[in-house]
Protein backbone atom coordinates (compact mmCIF):
# COMPACT_ATOMS: atom_id res chain seq x y z
CA UNK A 1 0.00 0.00 0.00
CA UNK A 2 1.13 3.53 -0.72
CA UNK A 3 0.73 7.03 1.05
CA UNK A 4 1.41 10.37 -1.06
CA UNK A 5 2.19 13.08 1.85
CA UNK A 6 2.34 16.16 0.30
CA UNK A 7 2.22 19.56 1.82
CA UNK A 8 0.50 22.71 0.81
CA UNK A 9 1.89 24.84 -1.87
CA UNK A 10 3.04 28.35 -1.09
CA UNK A 11 0.73 30.69 0.60
CA UNK A 12 -0.13 34.32 1.69
CA UNK A 13 1.07 35.46 4.99
CA UNK A 14 -1.40 36.34 7.09
CA UNK A 15 -2.39 36.84 11.03
CA UNK A 16 -5.24 33.95 11.07
CA UNK A 17 -3.07 30.78 10.14
CA UNK A 18 -5.85 28.32 9.21
CA UNK A 19 -7.15 31.20 6.75
CA UNK A 20 -3.92 32.04 4.55
CA UNK A 21 -4.84 31.64 0.89
CA UNK A 22 -2.46 29.98 -1.57
CA UNK A 23 -0.45 32.90 -3.14
CA UNK A 24 0.00 33.09 -7.02
CA UNK A 25 3.69 31.17 -6.90
CA UNK A 26 1.83 28.58 -4.63
CA UNK A 27 -0.90 27.98 -7.56
CA UNK A 28 2.17 27.72 -10.34
CA UNK A 29 3.80 24.91 -7.83
CA UNK A 30 0.71 23.54 -8.23
CA UNK A 31 0.62 23.41 -11.96
CA UNK A 32 3.57 22.21 -12.31
CA UNK A 33 3.81 19.15 -10.06
CA UNK A 34 0.13 18.34 -11.13
CA UNK A 35 0.97 18.11 -14.53
CA UNK A 36 4.28 16.20 -13.77
CA UNK A 37 2.11 13.97 -11.92
CA UNK A 38 -0.18 13.45 -14.51
CA UNK A 39 2.21 12.83 -17.25
CA UNK A 40 4.02 10.32 -14.79
CA UNK A 41 0.77 8.59 -13.24
CA UNK A 42 2.65 8.00 -10.33
CA UNK A 43 0.18 9.24 -7.68
CA UNK A 44 -2.16 6.70 -7.90
CA UNK A 45 -5.20 7.10 -5.40
CA UNK A 46 -8.57 8.47 -5.16
CA UNK A 47 -9.03 9.68 -1.49
CA UNK A 48 -7.53 12.89 -0.38
CA UNK A 49 -7.06 13.68 2.68
CA UNK A 50 -6.31 17.36 4.13
CA UNK A 51 -5.77 19.15 7.07
CA UNK A 52 -8.31 22.38 7.94
CA UNK A 53 -6.36 24.92 7.04
CA UNK A 54 -7.49 26.81 3.88
CA UNK A 55 -4.20 26.57 2.10
CA UNK A 56 -3.64 22.87 2.57
CA UNK A 57 -7.55 22.03 1.45
CA UNK A 58 -6.85 24.15 -1.62
CA UNK A 59 -3.77 22.53 -2.82
CA UNK A 60 -5.50 18.93 -2.29
CA UNK A 61 -8.57 20.43 -4.45
CA UNK A 62 -6.10 21.82 -7.25
CA UNK A 63 -4.38 19.14 -7.55
CA UNK A 64 -7.44 16.88 -7.78
CA UNK A 65 -8.32 19.38 -10.56
CA UNK A 66 -4.73 18.66 -12.21
CA UNK A 67 -4.88 15.12 -11.85
CA UNK A 68 -8.50 14.85 -13.13
CA UNK A 69 -8.97 11.82 -11.61
CA UNK A 70 -12.16 12.80 -9.56
CA UNK A 71 -10.46 11.87 -6.10
CA UNK A 72 -12.39 11.83 -2.86
CA UNK A 73 -11.79 15.28 -0.70
CA UNK A 74 -11.72 14.12 3.18
CA UNK A 75 -11.15 16.93 5.60
CA UNK A 76 -9.20 15.10 8.77
CA UNK A 77 -7.92 16.71 12.25
CA UNK A 78 -4.31 15.45 13.10
CA UNK A 79 -2.08 16.82 10.17
CA UNK A 80 -2.13 20.37 10.86
CA UNK A 81 1.69 21.43 12.10
CA UNK A 82 1.67 21.13 15.49
CA UNK A 83 -0.37 17.76 15.95
CA UNK A 84 1.70 14.47 17.22
CA UNK A 85 1.97 12.53 14.09
CA UNK A 86 1.73 9.40 16.13
CA UNK A 87 -2.08 10.35 15.69
CA UNK A 88 -2.25 9.23 11.83
CA UNK A 89 0.16 6.71 11.84
CA UNK A 90 -1.99 4.69 13.85
CA UNK A 91 -5.10 5.57 11.77
CA UNK A 92 -2.74 4.88 8.90
CA UNK A 93 -2.44 0.96 10.31
CA UNK A 94 -6.20 0.31 9.68
CA UNK A 95 -5.98 1.61 6.03
CA UNK A 96 -5.69 -1.19 3.24
CA UNK A 97 -6.17 1.50 0.06
CA UNK A 98 -3.53 4.17 -1.30
CA UNK A 99 -3.88 7.82 0.33
CA UNK A 100 -2.93 11.19 -0.20
CA UNK A 101 -2.16 13.23 2.97
CA UNK A 102 -2.30 17.46 1.85
CA UNK A 103 -1.10 18.62 5.34
CA UNK A 104 2.20 20.70 7.08
CA UNK A 105 5.74 20.97 8.24
CA UNK A 106 6.96 20.14 10.31
CA UNK A 107 4.22 17.41 10.92
CA UNK A 108 4.57 15.49 7.88
CA UNK A 109 8.30 15.28 8.11
CA UNK A 110 7.89 13.50 11.28
CA UNK A 111 5.00 11.64 10.24
CA UNK A 112 7.69 10.47 6.99
CA UNK A 113 10.22 9.59 9.68
CA UNK A 114 7.98 7.73 12.21
CA UNK A 115 6.41 5.67 9.69
CA UNK A 116 10.64 4.77 7.76
CA UNK A 117 12.18 4.60 11.14
CA UNK A 118 9.82 4.37 13.93
CA UNK A 119 10.69 7.55 15.28
CA UNK A 120 9.61 11.18 14.87
CA UNK A 121 12.68 12.76 15.49
CA UNK A 122 15.27 14.23 14.75
CA UNK A 123 13.28 14.30 11.15
CA UNK A 124 14.67 12.28 8.56
CA UNK A 125 13.40 14.12 5.59
CA UNK A 126 12.38 17.83 4.59
CA UNK A 127 8.90 18.27 2.31
CA UNK A 128 8.91 21.66 0.49
CA UNK A 129 6.19 23.74 -0.21
CA UNK A 130 4.14 21.57 -2.34
CA UNK A 131 6.54 18.97 -2.62
CA UNK A 132 5.13 14.88 -2.42
CA UNK A 133 6.44 11.94 -0.84
CA UNK A 134 5.45 8.18 -1.73
CA UNK A 135 5.88 6.09 0.86
CA UNK A 136 5.06 2.53 0.23
CA UNK A 137 4.25 -0.29 3.36
CA UNK A 138 5.03 -3.97 3.39
CA UNK A 139 3.80 -6.09 5.87
CA UNK A 140 4.63 -3.84 9.02
CA UNK A 141 7.51 -1.39 6.67
CA UNK A 142 7.34 1.63 5.56
CA UNK A 143 9.98 2.60 2.98
CA UNK A 144 10.16 5.42 0.75
CA UNK A 145 9.95 4.89 -2.94
CA UNK A 146 10.01 8.87 -3.95
CA UNK A 147 10.27 12.34 -3.51
CA UNK A 148 9.79 15.33 -5.64
CA UNK A 149 9.80 18.93 -5.23
CA UNK A 150 8.28 22.04 -7.77
CA UNK A 151 11.97 23.25 -7.80
CA UNK A 152 13.54 19.94 -9.80
CA UNK A 153 10.53 20.81 -12.53
CA UNK A 154 11.54 24.45 -13.30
Amino acid sequence: MKIYLVRHAHAVDGEDDDARELSAKGRQQIRRMGAFLRRSATLATREFWHSPAVRARDTAVRFAASLKTGPKLVEVEGVRHGDDPAVVAKRLQSIRRPVAIFGHEPHLSALASLLVAGRAEPPLFVLRKCAVICLEREGRRWSVRWQVAPELLE
